[in-house]
């Protein structure tokens, strides 16, 4: 038996109520979940591909060496190049403008935007070359000292193969979109050993309804993806969180009290960086630089600043992902002040410069170091203010992290949850769910959109704010129709019908004595002199109809009429056959479709 099959055709309620079935098919929840487990696969191997491809750029590009080890967590060596360094990723760079500008311009940029538009404005349909382009693309732009992450790309890439593979089967829009959601979510999964901050990724910032159909296959993915990188690269979780580095008792009021403040820091700093990302990208674009230019400009930028804090670190800082010192921080290794302040900045003026000139890569992972050295210093500060209080510089910049990623992302749950798997270390939960809270609240006060939709916000094709379950959607059928119809039989003539009802406000629905056969809408008809002189009711009317009972809800209403390429849905009782004239209890249209909405949200 194959396992994907057609949907199964609805009953065909009268003649002419509807057309040819669709083309598109829908599978059965079990069938989705083997889908789901085929693309978290993927994704996981996707991921360490990924690894590797890194790895070995960077070695080439800093080393000159042909070589797959690299350890993220540990500062590499002096460059081989010396200065030159400088040009290292103005070279990478101009790789990956041809790259992008040739085989697929959504790989530019940090590439959760790209999604978000595809799943709300195309239909969730991201081509399967972008996964080739954006991860040969963000490795290289990465392995060469751009200051950008790599869950964006795999992001991408996993949400690139969801999609062509749903397309593949043809799957309706619905499950084309969470095996997309899917692919995203087991992506980032994969890539910081976190499934359930890439459940909670795809539920928060992809899926744009959360119900049993589509989280679990999301769920069956990201597990899947984990299960497929644990078993290659290990169970390691992301950082390393020395033992004994962290406090041990239960509440620190003062550890409280500083959380709230570094959430309120947090949230300023991610309203900077959404707002200097989004400015330096129309800098960018708005210039009259050649693409070529402008990367060339934007990398040399980033490459001084990389050498500069080497000639005063002894370090690259800056440039690329910037693990090394995400984990020197949480090491304790880092403390003086202003140091941390100094790297603060730096990556956040790296990170736009990079993303702005056209590299490809994430803004997941400069959240993470904005945020560990931001919140370490202020855990340094809170330390220097009030010796005795138990603060320390490692549980802040852990703290920072998550406040950083939350306020800038507006995923709150995705924030906590991964610092916790990445980190592995509970006892900062309590703090760190405070200042991801104030950090996103102070965030939002500031500016509605953040690091993912500002972009789209800028091009006129934004998304909706509170992504929340459409409840208007569960509705029944007989909550929503409209009663002010009539039945007449479809030989009748127009004229005699016109004496019987007040076509301002009836909506007539035809029979031809046994089965329903269409409807009359007065007035959307053209006019025409003499239009109704010797016409029947047959002659006018429309066959544009679905047939639904009382008791479907207006999701399965909706999903009915979109199917068939209708515009009414005519409500009977109980299912007993053929539905009959005194089977019909009203009828749906666009207006009430509308209507639901309005009084679901505004009412």
């Amino acid at each position: 038996m194959s396992a994907v099959a057609p949907a199964a055709p609805s009953p065909a309620p009268a003649a002419g109520g509807e057309g040819e079935g669709p083309a598109a098919r829908e599978v059965k929840l079990p069938v989705m979940l083997i889908l789901a487990m085929v693309v978290g696969v993927v994704a996981g191997v996707g991921a360490i591909v990924f690894k590797y491809l890194i790895a070995f750029i960077t070695n080439l590009a800093f080393y000159g060496v042909f070589s797959f080890r690299f350890e993220p967590l540990e500062y590499g060596p002096e460059s081989a190049w010396g200065p030159g360094i400088i040009l290292v990723p103005v070279i990478g760079g101009l790789i990956v403008v041809w790259l992008v500008r040739t085989f697929a311009p959504e790989a530019k940029g940090h590439g959760v935007p790209e999604v978000m538009f595809a799943i709300y404005h195309k239909s969730g349909d991201v081509r399967g070359i972008v996964a080739l382009v954006k991860s040969l693309a963000s490795a290289i732009s990465i392995g060469t000292g751009a200051s950008v992450g790599r869950e964006g790309p795999i992001i991408q890439i996993g949400s690139s193969f969801g999609s062509t593979f749903a397309r593949a089967l043809n799957l309706v829009r619905p499950q084309k979109i969470t095996l997309l959601s899917a692919g995203a979510g087991a992506g980032i999964a994969a890539t910081f050993n976190t499934p359930l901050g890439g459940v909670l990724f795809a539920s928060e910032v992809l899926l744009p309804e959360v119900s049993a159909r589509t989280f679990l296959p999301v769920v069956v993915a990201t597990a899947t993806s984990t299960y497929v990188y644990r078993v290659a690269m290990g169970i390691e979780s992301a950082f390393i969180v020395p033992l004994g580095g962290l406090p041990d008792q239960a509440v620190n009021g003062w550890e409280l009290a500083l959380a709230a403040v570094l959430g309120v820091i947090m949230g300023v700093a991610a309203w900077m960086f959404v707002r200097l990302l989004a400015w330096s990208e129309d800098v960018f674009e708005e210039s009259k630089l050649n693409p070529y230019v402008q990367n060339v400009v934007g990398m040399l930028m980033v490459g001084c600043a990389g050498y500069a804090f080497y000639l005063g670190t002894g370090q690259y800082h800056v440039m690329s992902v910037g693990y090394a010192t995400i984990q020197d921080v949480i090491s304790g290794g880092l403390l003086s002040v202003g140091l941390l302040m100094l790297l603060f900045a730096g990556k956040l003026i790296a990170t736009c410069i990079s993303l702005g000139s056209g590299a490809s890569g994430g803004v997941f992972s400069p959240s993470l170091f904005m945020g560990a050295t931001l919140g370490g210093a202020i855990g340094l500060l809170g330390n220097m203010a009030i010796p005795d209080s138990g603060l320390s510089i490692e549980t802040f910049a852990i703290i920072g992290m998550g406040a950083m990623v939350g306020g800038a992302t507006s995923a709150a749950m995705t924030a906590i949850v991964m610092i916790f798997e990445m980190t592995r270390d509970y006892q900062i939960i309590l703090p760190l769910v405070i200042a991801v809270a104030i950090a996103i609240g102070v965030r939002r006060s500031l500016s509605i959109a953040d690091i993912y939709t500002i972009k789209l916000r800028s091009r006129g094709r934004a998304i909706p704010t509170d992504r929340t379950t459409n409840m208007y959607l569960v509705q029944q059928a007989s909550e929503v129709m409209a009663t002010n119809f009539t039945v007449l039989p479809q030989d009748m003539r127009v004229t005699e019908a016109l004496r019987r009802i007040d076509v301002a406000q009836t909506r007539v629905i035809i029979t031809d004595g046994v089965r329903i056969t269409g409807f009359v809408r007065f007035g959307t008809i053209p006019y025409q002199p003499d239009r109704f002189a010797n016409q029947t009711l047959a002659d006018i009317g429309s066959t544009d109809f679905v047939i639904v009972t009382a008791r479907d809800n207006l999701n399965t209403v909706i999903t009915r009429m979109n199917r068939r390429g209708r515009s009414t849905a005519i409500v009977v009782g109980p299912a007993r056959g053929i539905p009959r004239a005194d089977d019909i209890r009203g009828i749906i249209a666009r207006e009430e479709v509308a209507n639901a909405v309005v009084r679901n949200h505004y009412g």
